[in-house]
């Protein structure tokens, strides 16, 4: 009885372990639902590398469509893409009432800052690859993350179309509510008016609260910051061309820089295929 007892154990404890690895084989890493709450995902959820995209605008509606042209347009094979929530997307009645303060723009934009830390944060730590995608006023998302929570925060990061260091003449327009564009990506020309458009006015305060920060003395303490991959416009309308002391500053940081003859859309459209190659080593279908 002894040893049918002991050999009984053996057997049992061995139909565990094999049930055990059996269960570990099929397990899912999935996304909690505090996750899912903030962003919009497409592909597998179990999937080994995530891109996590700061949205473009700002807008006050969470997009679909920047995650799904990206399935559309690139081999997505053990991906999974999410856009993130910023605050404006949250909570879009704040911006549809009355004229927000500046400093109100500014603690939304970080509040935005956090949601998108908290996600790229969550996929890290479950043991994910994870790239990090702003263009336009991504962009600008996408260096406060790097700079309030260090460049180690996601393995590699694509920005498109932003600047570091944007004109005080801009932004201070923009945070008055004064719509503005860069003739030839150069020269500043401001509206006179404040926007006719409430909305437009308060998303412009929220551009201008993260476009006023001097992002070559944030991200000055950086030795290295060849996990970035930053590509400019030299005639874009929207942000402006990079400043000599701007690509400096980048080609100092080791960043991949890349730079487009073309305007802010143009930019975008013609040199994201190579932004993702060169990124994220992820080519086209």
């Amino acid at each position: 009885m002894k040893h049918f007892s002991k050999y009984t154990t053996t057997i049992i404890l061995s139909l565990l372990f094999i049930s055990c690895s059996s269960d570990d084989a099929n397990q899912t890493i999935g996304i909690s639902k505090e996750i899912k709450d903030l962003i919009y995902f497409k592909g597998d959820e179990d999937a080994s590398t995530v891109i996590v995209n700061a949205q473009s605008g700002p807008d006050t509606k969470l997009s679909t469509g920047e995650v799904d042209e990206i399935f559309q347009t690139f081999d997505t094979t053990d991906l999974l893409v999410v856009n993130v929530h910023q605050a404006q997307t949250l909570n879009p009645s704040l911006f549809e009432v009355n004229d927000i303060t500046f400093d109100r723009a500014i603690d939304l934009n970080t509040e935005s800052v956090e949601m998108i830390y908290k996600v790229v944060k969550y996929f890290k730590d479950q043991g994910r690859t994870v790239y990090v995608l702003g263009i336009s006023f991504g962009a600008f998302i996408a260096q406060d993350l790097i700079a309030k929570k260090g460049a180690d925060a996601a393995d590699q990061y694509l920005i498109i179309v932003g600047r570091l260091d944007m004109n005080a003449i801009m932004w201070q327009a923009f945070s008055e509510g004064k719509p503005g564009y860069f003739e030839n990506g150069i020269t500043p020309i401001i509206d006179q008016e404040v926007g006719a458009d409430l909305i437009d006015r308060n998303l412009d305060r929220l551009a201008a609260g993260l476009s006023m920060n001097r992002y070559t003395e944030l991200l000055n303490t950086f030795e290295d910051l060849s996990n970035i991959t930053y590509i400019y416009g030299e005639i874009d309308e929207a942000v402006g061309r990079l400043t000599d002391l701007e690509i400096e500053f980048l080609q100092s940081k080791k960043v991949n820089l890349i730079t487009s003859s073309g305007n802010h859309d143009d930019t975008i459209n013609d040199f994201v295929v190579q932004g993702f190659n060169e990124a994220f080593g992820i080519q086209l279908q």
